[in-house]
């Protein structure tokens, strides 16, 4: 009996361990059907995306055209070699043996040695980049003996003109973690976005859609072919209204000077050249500018990193003198035949103004007064008209605001009026101030670039232009439209606008006029202009006492601004330009002849073509008058 209980016991154990065995078989073959029949697919797909890794590639970045197609920034061959640890087996005796051949800064070998050692063996290590060809062909020549070693090829942002474009273009640099967006494309350690300049303000359409490549990689990641590869979207070639031969004209006319150039054309708007000096190299900052170079910027003190054609304030000096005859001919305060006795200074209160000219000009009229820049003739006048119809012709001709040319930093100057001091300073105008004002000193401040549009805005027959550096609007998702030169009139009578224009030919082309000595004598070519001369610190009486006169006198950062505005040529004007030359002096010394240089090269140059770089004058014109 007790035998037949335990088999039964056996029987049942037996049957549950088997039961149980069993359940376990088909809980296995469930899964096993599930994850092989009912999720084949989700698995394979899996399996494919483990074999099969997708990378992103930098599109090329969009090129840069000057007006003649004359290519300004480009892209080109980036020629780097890179070494795999694995292959090369002992990293450092590799980079000393490259070292022989070509230079590796200390930094670059750090660097290395410590990918290498937090890097898979397998994953390239870039030992230096921007490689000359000659490097590469030593390289090549040695490869049998630098295993591991192998040269890559990208792109790299150029800049053929160097300094003569850095200001406009700008330049590309790596995208800083402030800059991330989200855009996979960002993340690319070799990536570069525009900085400053053009690069920065047309950066979308200049980027272009990234593009992918496919490549099928085993269990550890290594690659082992690339399947598939779409290069993505090149950027917008941009096109700009520069002519670059005449930009690089401008730029070096500056010579050591700190100062800046502004040429345009005065129906369109088309700004032909643009210069500031000095300025920087943009392809130092491509792969990041060394601390050396970085500090030379820094401490400069004339200020190489400062775009002095939209940046730089100035008070115009006698070139405002213009805004000044407009407002009066306008209100009808004054005839072109208005007579003022200048003997040197005038009068008001118990306070002298002085006139540049020791002894006085004796008696002026309206065009002899432009000519010569007579200081007493402008004091009478501007307090005639008072500064609020000054300030209302100075906004009317383009002074005190900004034009949106795509480049940072740009500044609106200063055009004062009654409200404007009673609100900053809570003071009422004084008639002195008017006075100040009326020769371009004081409070007034204007750029460059201002200068240029209010000459061209006389010289046009009084239209509203619009200075503009792209041949067409583009917006930041590439689209493109003309833009508008159908410029509306700014309300002033032409005959008005003569008298200007008849003055300003006269400073040059005339006997007594105070730029007589930068006359174009080339018959079509010639110009017409006004020049000015911006005083920085005024000298007290007790250095006039002691003889302390003169700009030479002076140390270079507390001599006056020298400037000259001109337009060509004067039988159908065209160009507009603007020269500031800071602590130059006197405008007629300084500023008159680089304008004159760059206002004949301009006319020069024959549009219908590609022309070849300019040669550079390096003589300098005889002195011209102070004025």
């Amino acid at each position: 009996m007790a035998e037949q209980d335990r088999s039964r016991l056996l029987t049942r154990r037996a049957v549950l361990l088997g039961g149980g065995k069993l359940g376990l078989i088909s809980l296995l073959v469930g899964r096993l059907y599930y994850l092989q029949i009912v999720e084949a697919n989700r698995y394979t797909v899996l399996a494919e995306e483990n074999r099969v890794n997708l990378r992103l590639l930098p599109p090329p970045r969009g090129r840069i055209y000057d007006r003649y197609g004359v290519e300004i920034a480009s892209n080109r061959q980036n020629y780097r070699v890179v070494v795999v640890a694995e292959q090369a087996r002992d990293v450092r005796s590799i980079v000393n043996d490259l070292s022989s051949i070509i230079d590796i800064d200390d930094d670059d070998r750090r660097r290395v040695l410590k990918e290498a050692a937090k890097k898979r063996a397998f994953v390239p290590i870039i030992v230096r980049e921007n490689l000359s060809w000659e490097e590469v062909s030593r390289i090549e020549v040695n490869a049998p003996d630098l295993p591991g070693v192998t040269i890559d090829e990208g792109q790299i942002r150029f800049y053929p003109y160097g300094h003569a474009a850095g200001h406009v273009l700008g330049y590309v640099a790596a995208v800083s973690e402030a800059e991330q967006t989200g855009d996979p494309l960002l993340e690319l350690p070799d990536f570069r976005i525009g900085k400053n300049g053009i690069e920065q303000a047309y950066d979308l359409p200049l980027r272009g859609g990234a593009g992918n490549s496919q490549v099928e990689v085993n269990a550890l990641g290594r690659v082992i072919r690339e399947l598939k590869r779409d290069e993505g979207t090149p950027g917008y070639d941009l096109s700009l209204t520069l002519d670059m031969g005449l930009q690089q004209y401008a730029y070096y006319r500056l010579g050591q000077e700190s100062g800046s150039v502004v040429v345009m054309d005065v129906h369109t708007g088309e700004v032909l050249a643009i210069a500031s000096a000095p300025s920087f190299n943009p392809n130092d900052f491509t792969n990041g500018i060394d601390h050396r170079t970085w500090n030379d910027l820094l401490n400069n003190e004339k200020a190489p990193l400062t775009n002095k054609s939209i940046s730089g304030q100035y008070a115009p000096g006698s070139t405002f003198k213009m805004v000044v005859t407009l407002a009066a001919l306008e209100a009808g305060v004054i005839t072109p035949s208005h007579t003022v006795f200048c003997r040197g200074f005038t009068q008001l209160g118990t306070h002298q103004f002085h006139c540049w000219k020791r002894g006085g000009h004796g008696s002026m009229d309206l065009h002899n007064g432009i000519k010569q820049s007579c200081d007493v003739f402008f004091y009478d006048v501007a307090r005639r008209v008072g500064i609020d119809k000054i300030a209302e012709m100075a906004e009317r001709l383009g002074l005190g605001r900004t034009y949106d040319l795509g480049l940072r930093n740009e500044k609106k100057g200063l055009i004062p009026t009654r409200e404007w001091k009673q609100a900053l300073f809570g003071e009422p105008w004084q008639p002195g101030e008017t006075l100040v004002a009326g020769i371009g000193q004081g409070y007034i401040l204007t750029t460059p670039l201002q200068l240029a549009v209010m000459t061209s805005r006389i010289v046009n027959g009084g239209k509203a232009v619009i200075p503009h550096l792209t041949r067409e609007k583009v917006g930041v998702d590439g689209t493109v439209e003309p833009h508008d030169i159908d410029y509306p009139e700014i309300d002033i009578s032409q005959a008005s606008l003569d008298r200007a224009i008849q003055g300003m030919i006269g400073v040059v082309n005339e006997p007594r006029g105070t730029a007589g000595r930068s006359r174009i004598t080339e018959e079509g070519f010639e110009m017409g202009g006004k020049t000015g001369t911006s005083q920085v610190r005024r000298i007290s009486r007790a250095e006039r006492a002691r003889g302390v006169r003169k700009n030479e006198d002076k140390p270079w950062e507390e001599r006056d601004h020298a400037l000259f505005i001109g337009f060509a040529p004067i039988h159908a004007p065209r160009y507009a330009c603007a020269v500031v030359i800071e602590h130059g002096g006197g405008g007629s010394k300084a500023a008159a002849p680089v304008a004159k240089d760059v206002l004949l090269e301009c006319q020069r140059r024959d549009p219908s073509q590609v022309s070849p770089l300019p040669k550079i004058a390096t003589s300098q014109p005889d002195e011209p008058t102070e004025g």
